[in-house]
């Protein structure tokens, strides 16, 4: 079965959810067993400061990978499989694969811990069975049935019974701890609270503490798996994620303090329900409330890890056709994952059987820690590769990305190295298995593509201005400028220093007319030392080069030969000339057709004396007659912008359109701002009714006049029928770009 089919078995029904189950799903796991069982053991062990320092480290995962999800769900159309989907659509099918595979079991086991937890819940049950029988019944006796009834609520009623189901146990979880919190102790009468502050003991344990914990921190991505069922997954993912991250941070300090001034560190370490003799009605309320915890945290991974295992089959992630079909396979109309939920609920009910998954819990907690830091690493690349088709409506930063990353690395490692190297041997061994039967995909080379591609254009940049020496898939401007008039206009190099800010490449040749000399040889060089110099001042990315040749057209037709310093080809052609003096234009004109030939775009820069304020933005002006230059237009505008000196000004877009069509136009257009993720204003949008008697360049010349730099388009037979009369006209204007783009760049 092709991809494409499987694919509409799922993504072609409508999907239902808004971001209340994406919070509730990770509140509810957040707040989980381990706030129940563990955080007593925690704070008597490592006193309030060592616990608080466990939360602020567990964070400082978290909440990174938190705003990478909310980052990169905002960049993609997130369809079905939560953090897989978001891990193969970066790093490539074969290393999400690899992730995914891991992420599903991990999931899947998760459901058989928060089922096993929930039996803590029934503990006072168990102590007077065997005070009034003398015997001690084996746990499965609730396990089982639990979950019996867990997986016939998930076959039966799909995730929207237990979305609902969800909100029932939230509100039981949220009341149990507000019970807690109000209670009162003998002991939080008596005791000196400034003192706490300072209670850090058992240092030696705090990572073995950590490990114990960790599990806490694993709910905040649990919404996430949701994302297939999303109305708005753009808008539900960041909101829901980041709300249950921070919420929970605050409710977990919140506990800790209320534990450590509510009973002692003997009775904190050796009573995991500590929680019942602190709240009112604790007897009852905190193992309703344990049992909310651990139930809803279960009905969470259980909705996550079948939807995950049915992504990872639509993506034919299993060497079997007939597999795929199967777990890849939901019910008719709702497409839930009914095939995908009987595989997890026979991994859940294998350990629930077993009864003891604390060794297991480990590996799990590992592999969260691969897929966080897989998040994390993810979002740096992408930042630090500076794609421009990596443009996300919600921004992180790089550092807190490159936080998140390094210390998930470490901590594994901190946590039990053992665990952490099998880990990791593990997802090495599952990689070369999927990579073996899908050659045809691509692999661990897409991981560092964006950061190679930038890191190649750094170091050639490095190397040239220390002196030590004088020499994709998504499209990206990589432009080349040559110019004899260096040192009387700067107009063209600062273009090309706004281009290769960020998003592109630039390569600016100063031109000396002649053969080649040793006179001439020694003049290139000292020109190529000022220019550099130049350079430097204006911090500028720009590689920079001389060219000795007999004439313009020779140079030309040995520049567009050249490769690109960036490690790929130039793509972009700059030309440029003075408005006022236009004497180079006809030279312009004449090696127009030399250059296309090379099937580069083309740009000219027609510079003014006049001092323009960049504040007052780049005007583009579209139109129906040149629509294959639209698209180059609009994202050199947003390369361009994105420089510091254009910081605070906008980006302005304009079409010129038939009374009867303005509409249509003006909803294409903000239709390929939305998909774009452009930062353009719907206000700044604007279509003006075509005028028989009024031209084209009188509408440009009065609503353009004040902008930093107007971008028009220009298609190859009028500058063949035009020649110079094509750029003339527009005296009321500064600075012009003049575009003709190859072909039609995507922009989605």
């Amino acid at each position: 079965m092709s991809k494409l089919s499987e694919q509409s078995i799922i993504h072609n029904e409508p999907k239902g959810f808004g971001t209340a189950p994406v919070f509730f799903t990770a509140i509810s796991t957040i707040l989980g067993a381990i706030v129940f069982l563990r955080f007593g053991f925690a704070v008597g062990t490592l006193g309030l400061l060592g616990t608080i320092f466990i939360v602020i480290l567990g964070h400082a995962i978290t909440i990174p990978t938190a705003l990478a999800i909310s980052e990169i769900a905002t960049n993609l159309k997130v369809e079905g499989g939560g953090e897989y989907f978001i891990m193969s659509r970066s790093f490539g099918l074969n290393i999400g694969a690899t992730i995914g595979i891991a992420l599903f079991m991990s999931q899947a086991v998760s459901v058989a811990f928060y089922v096993i937890a929930f039996t803590e819940a029934f503990d006072p049950l168990f102590k007077m069975f065997a005070g009034h029988f003398g015997y001690e019944l084996p746990r499965q006796v609730v396990s089982i049935p639990a979950m019996a009834l867990l997986a016939v609520l998930m076959l039966t009623k799909g995730a929207n019974m237990g979305v609902k189901a969800l909100y029932v146990v939230v509100a039981i979880l949220f009341f149990s701890l507000l019970m807690f919190f109000i209670g009162t102790t003998d002991y939080s009468a008596a005791i000196d609270r400034t003192s706490l502050f300072n209670d850090f003991r058992n240092g030696d344990q705090f990572f073995l503490v950590f490990a114990i914990v960790f599990p806490a921190f694993t709910g905040m991505t649990a919404g996430v798996g949701l994302s297939g069922d999303l109305r708005k997954p753009r808008r539900s993912i960041p909101l829901g994620t980041t709300t249950a991250t921070f919420i929970g941070l605050i409710i977990y300090f919140f506990v800790i303090y209320k534990l450590a001034i509510s009973a002692s560190p003997e009775d904190l370490t050796n009573n995991q329900l500590i929680m019942s003799d602190i709240a009112i009605m604790g007897s009852w309320i905190v193992p309703v409330g344990l049992a909310a915890s651990t139930i809803s945290s279960a009905l969470g991974s259980i909705m996550v890890a079948p939807r995950t295992l049915q992504a990872l089959a639509l993506d034919r992630a299993f060497p079997a056709k007939k597999i795929n079909f199967f777990l890849a396979k939901g019910l008719p109309g709702s497409q839930e994952p009914r095939n995908a939920s009987i595989i997890v609920i026979i991994i859940a009910f294998v350990f629930v059987v077993l009864g003891d998954v604390n060794a297991v819990a480990q590996i799990i907690s590992m592999f969260f820690m691969v897929t966080y830091g897989s998040l994390n690493l993810i979002s740096f690349l992408n930042h630090f590769g500076a794609d421009p088709s990596y443009r996300p409506s919600f921004k992180s930063r790089w550092y807190f990305s490159l936080i998140g990353f390094v210390l998930s690395v470490w901590l594994m490692f901190k946590m039990d190295t053992a665990y952490a190297a099998g880990s990791i041997a593990i997802m090495v061994l599952l990689y070369l298995y999927v990579d073996h039967y899908h050659k045809d995909r691509k692999g661990l080379e897409t991981l560092f593509k964006g950061a190679l591609f930038q890191l190649n254009r750094n170091l050639h940049v490095f190397l040239q201005k220390s002196k030590k020496t004088l020499s994709g898939d998504s499209w990206r401007p990589s432009a080349v400028c040559v110019s004899k008039d260096s040192f009387k206009r700067e107009e063209a190099f600062d273009l090309l220093t706004w281009i290769s800010h960020n998003h592109g490449f630039g390569t600016y040749i100063h031109l000396i007319e002649g053969y080649f000399s040793k006179s001439n040889y020694n003049k290139a060089k000292e020109i190529l030392d000022e220019l550099i110099k130049k350079s430097e001042k204006k911090r500028s990315n720009v590689y920079i080069d001389t060219i000795i040749s007999p004439s313009y057209t020779s140079a030309i037709a040995q520049i567009i030969q050249l490769p690109g310093i960036s490690g790929m080809e130039n793509n972009m052609v700059i030309f440029e000339y003075f408005r006022d003096k236009p004497e180079n234009l006809p030279q312009i004109i004449d090696n127009f057709n030399l250059v296309k030939s090379g099937n580069y775009d083309v740009c000219i820069l027609g510079s003014s004396v006049r001092r323009v304020n960049k504040k007052n933005g780049i005007h583009v002006w579209i139109s129906s007659a040149d629509a294959e230059n639209a698209n180059l237009m609009i994202l050199l505008s947003y390369i361009i912008i994105e420089h510091p000196a254009w910081r605070k000004s906008e980006i302005k877009i304009f079409s010129i359109a038939k009374e009867a069509e303005k509409s249509v136009v003006e909803k294409n257009l903000l239709m390929l701002i939305d998909s774009g993720r452009l930062p353009i204003s719907p206000a700044n949008v604007q279509i003006i009714p075509r005028n028989e008697d009024e031209s084209r360049r009188k509408l440009i010349n009065h609503e353009s006049k004040d902008a930093g730099l107007t971008i028009i388009g220009f298609r190859a037979e009028q500058l063949n029928h035009d020649g110079e009369a094509l750029f003339g006209g527009y005296d009321d204007l500064g600075d012009i770009l003049f575009v003709n783009a190859h072909d039609n760049k995507s922009i989605s």
